[in-house]
């Protein structure tokens, strides 16, 4: 009886990981840092338990492990070069989804990024395009295709993004009438918030968000529950958030709760 009790509070242990583990990033993202002893104690389970939670979510790169709990981990987003690669298969589904919102004739804004760059490459049958961007990767791509006419936003090269910003690039912005926009972002926040590793980023997706008939923020699952510096604002007017798998059910709830539709790429 006692065995198959214990059995049954580990299985019970299980099974709740997935809302535990949200609960620790929103605490996190509160305090900055968490203990063993008052999680364990919050949630009812053992130390053990909450040490195994930690270490998941240390190996995911979303915390920082010290002695006695956890901070929070401060990401540094790697250079495009590195990013393009990682996670190819899925950003190639958000970009094939991603294209099917868009119809000949259209005013396209691409963000800088690996996965809008994918959204890029899907585009490839569409006709009489006008595509604006910042990125120097889409730009080059896209002007290479027949019937696409590109904007290229100006301001200062980010040589890590390899893309314009700054001041100049949201002066930009402003000139268009565009019809969808697809924007990258840092993280999708365990609180269900788009976010991004600068306030320029920041800023000039948030504009576009504002000023496009349609926006939509396009992030792979790595992006899950990372947890990046800067919110966007208003990213809640996005019409939708593409992603290649469902996150977790706490971080789909919240973000659908705050108003973008959460999009499952085919």
């Amino acid at each position: 009886m006692i065995a198959d009790t214990a059995m049954s509070d580990s299985q019970n242990a299980r099974a709740l990981a997935p809302r535990r583990h949200g609960e620790i990033l929103r605490r996190l993202a509160t305090d900055g840092t968490v203990g063993i002893t008052e999680l364990a104690d919050f949630f009812d389970v053992s130390r053990q338990t909450i040490r195994r939670d930690l270490k998941l979510l240390a190996d995911r790169g979303q915390l920082d492990l010290v002695h006695g709990g956890a901070t929070l981990f401060e990401p540094v987003e790697a250079a495009f070069t590195e990013r393009r690669e990682e996670n190819a298969g899925a950003k190639a589904a958000i970009g094939r989804t991603a294209a099917g919102l868009v119809r000949d004739g259209m005013v396209v804004f691409l963000d800088s990024g690996t996965t809008t760059l994918a959204v890029a490459h899907a585009l490839s049958e569409r006709k009489n395009l006008t595509i604006c961007t910042t990125s120097l990767s889409i730009s080059l791509l896209m002007c290479r295709q027949p019937h696409v006419r590109v904007h290229m936003l100006g301001g200062e090269i980010d040589p890590v993004e390899e893309a314009a910003v700054g001041i100049d690039a949201l002066e930009a912005i402003r000139h268009f009438r565009v019809d969808v926009a697809f924007l990258g972002g840092g993280g999708l926040s365990p609180d269900g918030e788009v976010t991004d590793f600068t306030r320029s980023g920041a800023e000039q997706r948030s504009r576009m968000t504002n000023t496009a008939g349609k926006a939509y923020f396009v992030l792979d699952s790595s992006k899950f529950g990372r947890l990046t510096p800067l919110r966007i604002p208003r990213f809640e007017l996005a019409a939708g958030v593409i992603v290649d798998r469902r996150p977790p059910e706490p971080i789909g709830e919240a973000l659908e709760r705050r108003g973008p539709a959460l999009i499952v790429a085919t």
